[in-house]
């Protein structure tokens, strides 16, 4: 084949795997023949709405087949694919639209006001919406002219294989990452960037074709599709995708299916453990969970422990696709807090102050190198010079240290991101909106602890002379503008900012007067 990038999995799976379940979901059941089928059939459709090598193409929905279908069909045709999360408000998702020049957008069609909103003053022309289950339900709903059904789409186009040539080192997929400036970074993900990120996975998870992973985080996350999706693909084993999170639902469908790999983020795995259900659930199949996003509480790993399941801990982000480092079951409770050894293929230093190597145990910024890791953002020049040291080492903005034994242990995050619910949130971002207030003089968030969610925003407040606002009066001001869990869960306010000699917040500071407010 021509195509040597992801695009020509499924056709190459097709031949070795045809009559295999490839997807289950509330749609039925897609065998990896009908999977490739489907894929060739988009492709072909897209094509002949205008869409080429280069080309963006944007998808708004929940974990479907539509999603898995879109993302291949793009790598058939050598386009671009750009995940949008769903939890964004419209204004958000317009600028990626916008920033990314997509122009075509494929949404659910339950989603159907939202898209309108965000495709306005795009270079969107055409939209595709995709009924809820595959093509029943949602059917009689009425769509607004000019947007077409995806499966009369699918079903009108030609099933005609393609085979265009892409090399690993063509853009695949654009993923917003939060910027530090209060906008969005698109990280372009190569077809080299995901294929060798699921070499890692594989080797470093030990997958085989005999596995079934239940898909209950968003593909729009890059661990999600990259360390969860994809690499089952590759193996040619079994992916149950699932919509949306319903933790009792999950325990039933894990002995229905005989589920063996399960990925999320710790408030995942908690609320699985503290449903009713946990201790008569039948989870024998289960041999493989990998957790990110921030530490796993002791007592969720006791408690998955005392089922005779271990975890595996991971540490990424978007811009190396995600994985960098893993820490193996066998090493969970001696080095506890560790985020493991780099991946298979990549590799990771600490950088001290002068950008030399940090000594063992010293703090220093996590720096990561591999073919996994992105060597641009889109349409970003600046943040990607940025970005690089010596132009070969990723600076995370992560601060960590390394052990004797090459263990990672990130000891803070420089950018001062907030993980809640395993969503990324940065403060800049969520600053700028609140910024818009009149009253507002000055404005910091931070993240607090939360039992269920990790973290959660806090934002702290000065006001202008004279200025009257109240926390409720504030959040009403960021409902539409952002997605509800970047929303501050509680407002402080002060009649002055701590700052240093330079005029800029001293968050630490901020912690430290606010901790027992709120």
């Amino acid at each position: 084949m021509d195509n040597n990038g992801v695009g020509s999995w499924l056709q190459r799976r097709r031949a070795k795997s045809g009559p295999k379940a490839a997807l289950v979901s509330a749609a039925g059941t897609l065998t990896y023949a009908g999977l490739a089928d489907r894929t060739d059939r988009l492709a072909n459709a897209l094509r002949g709405r205008g869409v080429g090598k280069g080309d963006r193409v944007a998808y708004l929905g929940d974990n479907h087949p539509s999603f898995v279908e879109t993302f291949f069909a793009c790598g058939l045709l050598g386009a671009i694919f750009v995940a949008l999360n769903t939890r964004l408000a419209a204004p958000e998702m317009q600028f990626q639209l916008q920033d990314s020049g997509s122009r075509i957008l494929i949404h659910a069609a339950a989603l159907e006001t939202v898209a309108a909103s965000a495709v306005a003053e795009t270079a969107v022309a055409v939209r595709l919406a995709v009924a809820s289950d595959g093509g029943a339900q949602d059917s009689a709903a009425e769509l607004p002219s000019g947007v077409e059904r995806y499966d009369e789409v699918l079903r009108t186009a030609a099933a005609t294989p393609l085979d265009e040539a892409v090399t690993l080192d063509d853009g695949a997929m654009i993923l917003y990452t939060s910027g530090t400036t209060g906008r969005p970074k698109g990280a372009l993900l190569t077809h080299g960037n995901i294929t060798w990120n699921c070499f890692n996975t594989v080797v470093d998870m030990d997958l085989n074709r005999n596995d079934v992973a239940l898909m209950i985080s968003p593909l729009f996350h890059v661990a999600s599709l990259d360390m969860g999706l994809l690499p089952m693909l590759l193996k040619g084993a079994t992916v149950v995708l699932e919509a949306k999170f319903e933790p009792g639902r999950v325990l039933a469908l894990v002995a229905q299916h005989q589920v063996t790999t399960l990925n999320g983020v710790p408030t995942t795995f908690q609320m699985l453990c503290d449903h009713p259900d946990w201790a008569t659930a039948d989870l024998s199949s289960l041999d493989k969970l990998t957790c990110g996003g921030s530490a796993i509480p002791r007592r969720v790993l006791d408690a998955y422990e005392d089922r005779g399941i271990g975890f595996t801990s991971c540490y990424g982000m978007t811009e190396t696709s995600p994985g960098v480092t893993m820490l193996p079951v066998a090493r969970s409770r001696d080095k506890a807090g560790s985020a493991g050894l780099p991946h298979f293929f990549t590799d990771v230093r600490i950088a001290d102050p002068l950008g030399g190597l940090a000594a063992e145990g010293q703090v220093g910024e996590i720096q990561i190198s591999g073919p996994n890791v992105i060597k641009q953002y889109w349409n970003r020049p600046d943040a990607t010079a940025e970005s690089y040291a010596n132009q070969q080492w990723f600076r995370s903005g992560d601060m960590g240290y390394r052990d004797g034994e090459g263990f990672l242990f990130v000891s803070d995050r420089l950018k001062d991101m907030i993980i809640s619910g395993g969503e990324n949130i940065y403060p800049a971002e969520v600053e700028a909106v609140i910024a818009e207030l009149y009253e507002v003089g000055s404005v910091a968030v931070i993240g607090v602890e939360d039992e269920k969610w990790g973290e959660v925003p806090r934002a702290i407040v000065t006001l202008r002379e004279g200025a009257s606002l109240t926390g409720d009066q504030l959040r009403a001001h960021l409902e539409g503008r952002l997605a509800r869990y970047k929303i501050p869960k509680s407002v402080v306010f002060l009649d002055e900012m701590p700052r240093t000699a330079s005029g800029k917040i001293r968050k630490a500071d901020l912690r430290k007067l606010t901790a027992n407010q709120g």
